[in-house]
């Protein structure tokens, strides 16, 4: 067994209460541990931790334009790659027509984010509908596919030989952030079995240690007549999620936890009231997450904490040195402009670095790393 090192010290200068009561004239910078659950430090500074002047290397942070990447077909399998490691595979999907085929990724559990469209899904479970803000958990070797009602968008987050699974609620019990009764699952109803009479060659493009097989049936292999049991597709649209909240303290994004994989968790922010204590902080703190890459995905609103991002963008803040807040949105936090957020993105937090794949030019806005530069 093993155990961290913990003992309380105070040195200098401090609030009493992290993301509160800041000394006047300083920036609280958190450094932390195992994604905020580990043991941390608050640093007051006299300069915000992001005041770079310029930064020279590779681990910077940086942001993507997924609006202007192209698909080259109308397979899941087509979709643009962006970033990955061993546990977590990141893809953009953009298809204006319906699937004529089957697919089934044996390389781990599938989530869906529904950036943009709706339409239909079929799978081995049964026949459910989606729409924009639906994230959909398919098990790893599920068969299936969609049927558009309007041109869909989706982040495509594979867990990599893992399964997702919900987070521990602890004291604030399983029916907070999302009562699981609100989950929705596919059903065998008239619409399913209409499509199983479907004659001819049905194609399955089963995705296998990165290799592709196609597997062909003369029959439609969604034939399921019934089924029990408690491993199925389900969805959750991020309208159905209740954010923990205090109104005298500023949570950790740890708090907006909705799934759980093998080394990365996928967090869902949602509109909320913003902290109402004239001593909380109101933005995001700058924090240290020495332990993860953080990947922010942009889905809708007005994105409270940045500059210049718009929905579509793809934020990646690699571990290792200290992010938060741009100028203006702190300073906008320290006049309580807002009362409420109305943004919804969602992230990816992942314990290994993440691999940025080859994108094409202008995806990439190089000039990110000077967001945080404050302008004269």
């Amino acid at each position: 067994m093993r155990k961290w090192f913990q003992f309380p010290i105070r040195e200098g200068n401090t609030s009493r209460q992290a993301h509160c009561d800041m000394p006047e004239g300083t920036f609280e910078r958190e450094i932390g541990k195992e994604g905020f659950f580990g043991p941390a430090t608050h640093m007051y500074h006299s300069h915000a931790p992001t005041g770079w002047s310029d930064w020279e290397g590779p681990l910077r942070p940086r942001a993507f334009d997924t609006n202007l990447l192209q698909q080259p077909g109308q397979t899941p399998w087509d979709a643009s790659p962006l970033l990955n490691n061993a546990n977590v595979r990141v893809r953009i999907w953009k298809s204006n027509q319906s699937m004529d085929h089957l697919v089934r990724n044996g390389d781990g559990d599938e989530c869906l984010f529904i950036h943009q469209g709706s339409g239909h899904l079929y799978c081995d479970y049964g026949h459910m509908t989606f729409r924009d803000g639906d994230y959909i958990i398919l098990p790893r070797s599920t068969s299936w596919r969609l049927e558009l009602d309007e041109p869909v968008t989706m982040l495509m987050i594979e867990a990599t030989g893992g399964s997702y699974m919900t987070a521990e609620r602890g004291l604030v019990g399983p029916h907070a952030v999302f009562d699981p009764a609100i989950l929705e699952y596919p059903h065998i109803d008239d619409a399913f079995k209409d499509q199983q009479a479907r004659a001819g060659d049905w194609r399955v493009l089963l995705k296998a240690r990165e290799q592709m097989n196609c597997i062909t049936f003369p029959f439609n292999p969604l034939d399921a007549q019934g089924w029990k049991g408690d491993l199925t597709v389900f969805k959750l649209n991020w309208r159905d999620i209740r954010p923990l909240m205090s109104h005298r303290y500023h949570l950790p994004p740890s708090a907006h936890t909705t799934f759980v994989a093998n080394g990365f968790v996928i967090c869902t922010f949602v509109p909320r009231p913003i902290e109402s204590d004239p001593g909380a902080l109101k933005v995001p703190f700058y924090h240290n997450n020495d332990d993860y890459d953080e990947v922010i995905f942009y889905h809708k609103g007005n994105f409270f904490s940045r500059d210049n991002i718009e929905a579509g963008m793809v934020t990646l803040h690699p571990c290792g040195f200290t992010h938060g807040p741009h100028p203006k949105a702190f300073a906008a936090g320290a006049k309580h402009a807002r009362t409420e957020t109305d943004e919804v993105a969602v992230m990816i937090d992942s314990r290994l670095p993440l691999n940025v794949a080859e994108l094409p030019e202008g995806v990439e806005n190089i000039d990110y790393v000077n967001s945080w530069q404050v302008k004269t």
